[in-house]
């Protein structure tokens, strides 16, 4: 539990210098080389499929990794920015090293996107080249990357991941491979901003080594632990506080290819799994799956969730149903990514009731979002946080970097909070419009420009609404154009799946007839959310 020389009196949380040291100089790669130095003959990843999968030792993953690097620099410079849009394999892992190893930033893409989002993701960060695999849950990603190339002149080669294997025994070893520091750029991650496309976080090696050692640290995760990790590497909950998380404790990684909680179950039983993680939506699953009362699950003794708020009710439910130390995590792509995470000895209470206090080396303050001037303990006001994690920039985008990212090193996160005595901190809501389903962070304007192109819609108010299962779900508000025919909500899922992968799908539909306005004309879309939750838009859901 954290403990403070003597009660704060505002919200301004200041390290003290506890925790591991800081290691500015540290990278991705020298990390893993450190690693494989000190425990080359321990199983360092295991391929998490029903038959049982293939293995690598810390020295055979580090080996593979400079002969990814070799294979990399044979098709691209250092400095270059090179894509990876597949599902979770082992290869992935294998690429995230090797590309660090090569001086290359690595930019990460969802394997549910479709053409158009993967193309501006490329085309955004000029990415020199995209490692693929042929498909991923029936998305045609291969095929997808072919046909968008020719509209993207900066990207000279399109790889298959699945296939590393070959490319790499087509290469040959080099005498040195690049010289890469802990300020330079190791990745760059996309995130929805406030114009409705997404922004590339860029992220320094440094940056996210540390703050995956000094959140697992937080977390409790033994030296050697086995861990489950069912996260996907497209974000920094797989890529970062899964792969450099278990790297920092010498652990044995067991990768899911994707989410199934029956394998879930059965990985934990079969690697006798010490800790698992995963978002709130994967927990549940697991825990009302049948083979839940048949596995053997003795071994499982931590998970974490969160990326905001988990209710107290909940946070009970899994502790008691699962045996584990439930802690609770918080924080953004731009702070790489963790800002506080509850101990694994908190209170139920405060495990339900806040995110927690800040990491070691971690400066937050409670601003308020018109003066800028730090509240009171128990006000509410924007969380701002300062320290070795905040991002870079985001790529090629001065604008929204000064606007996020302030001179003097403080970086506003758009979440509203409050903070006490102690320093725990509490989400109690978003600046930001941002919808986060499942854990994973949607842009309702993303998904407004698409359905105002239908020809029914006159306009749309896209938000989330509260969810049990997975914590938001999308809604779509609509006013349908002046004698237009209801469309079906079949016919308005389809238009929107041509254009955005799944999970940006709305769940529900509501019609209206008008939307409450501020006094410049903007959408209220907190007021839409009451008046749903005050039953207000009882019986104008869309259900055919």
């Amino acid at each position: 539990m954290a403990t403070v020389d003597a009660p704060l009196t505002e919200s301004h949380y200041v390290p003290d210098g506890s925790g591991p040291p800081l290691r500015p100089d540290i990278t991705v790669g020298a990390m893993l080389r450190q690693v494989a130095a000190e425990v080359p003959d321990r199983v360092a990843l295991v391929e998490g499929i029903p038959s049982g999968g293939r293995r690598w030792t810390y020295a055979e993953l580090l080996a593979d990794a400079e002969r990814c690097a070799n294979a990399l620099l044979d098709h691209f410079e250092p400095g270059e920015r090179v894509g990876v849009w597949a599902h979770n394999l082992p290869e992935w892992v294998i690429v995230e090293y090797g590309a660090a190893l090569a001086g290359l930033t690595l930019v990460t893409l969802n394997p549910s996107l479709q053409p158009n989002e993967a193309a501006y993701v490329l085309g955004q960060s000029r990415a020199a080249g995209v490692l693929v695999v042929p498909e991923s849950r029936g998305n045609p990603i291969a095929t997808h990357a072919e046909a968008i190339q020719p509209d993207l002149p900066e990207l000279r080669h399109i790889l298959r991941l699945d296939l590393l294997g070959d490319l790499m025994d087509a290469t040959a070893a080099r005498d040195n491979l690049p010289a890469v520091r802990g300020d330079d750029p190791a990745q760059v991650q996309y995130t929805s901003g406030t114009t409705g496309f997404p922004k590339g976080v860029v992220l320094r090696h440094h940056g996210i080594v540390d703050n995956a050692r000094l959140w697992i640290d937080r977390v409790g995760v033994a030296d050697g632990a086995s861990w489950v990790s069912p996260m996907p590497l497209f974000h920094t909950g797989g890529c970062v506080l899964g792969v450099l998380g278990s790297l920092d404790r010498r652990a044995t990684l067991t990768l899911m290819p994707g989410f199934e909680p029956g394998l879930f179950l059965e990985l934990i039983e079969r690697e006798r799994a010490e800790f698992a993680a995963g978002v709130p939506t994967m927990l549940i699953a697991a825990m009302e799956h049948p083979d839940f009362a048949t596995r053997d699950l003795s071994t499982w003794r931590g998970t974490v969730s969160g990326g905001a708020q988990v209710p107290e009710a909940l946070v009970r439910k899994i502790e008691q149903t699962l045996g584990v130390d439930f802690t609770i995590i918080y924080g953004q792509t731009e702070c790489s990514p963790t800002l506080t995470n509850t101990f694994p000895s908190d209170t139920s209470e405060d495990k339900g009731l806040t995110v927690g206090p800040p990491l070691p080396h971690t400066e937050v303050r409670i601003v308020d979002p018109t003066t800028l001037e730090t509240v009171p303990i128990g006000e509410q006001g924007e969380l701002w946080a300062r320290g070795y994690f905040t991002m870079i920039e985001y790529f090629d985008n001065a604008e929204a970097t000064s606007e996020t990212l302030l001179p003097d090193g403080w970086l506003r996160t758009g979440d509203l909070a409050t903070m006490d005595e102690r320093g725990y901190c509490r989400i109690v809501g978003r600046l930001k419009d941002m919808i986060i389903r499942g854990g994973e962070n949607l842009f309702p304007v993303e998904i407004e420009e698409v359905l105002m192109r239908h020809p029914a819609i006159a306009e749309v108010a896209v938000l989330g609404l509260p969810d049990d299962k997975w914590g938001e779900i999308v809604a779509a508000f609509v006013r349908l154009a002046d004698g237009a025919e209801t469309p079906t909500v079949a016919a308005l899922r389809d238009f929107v799946r041509a254009e955005l992968s799944p999970q940006k799908t709305p769940t529900k539909w509501f019609s209206v007839d008008a939307y409450p306005l501020t006094g410049s004309g903007k959408v209220q879309k907190y007021a839409i959310r009451s008046a749903w939750e005050s039953g207000e838009f009882d019986g104008t859901e869309l259900t055919t």
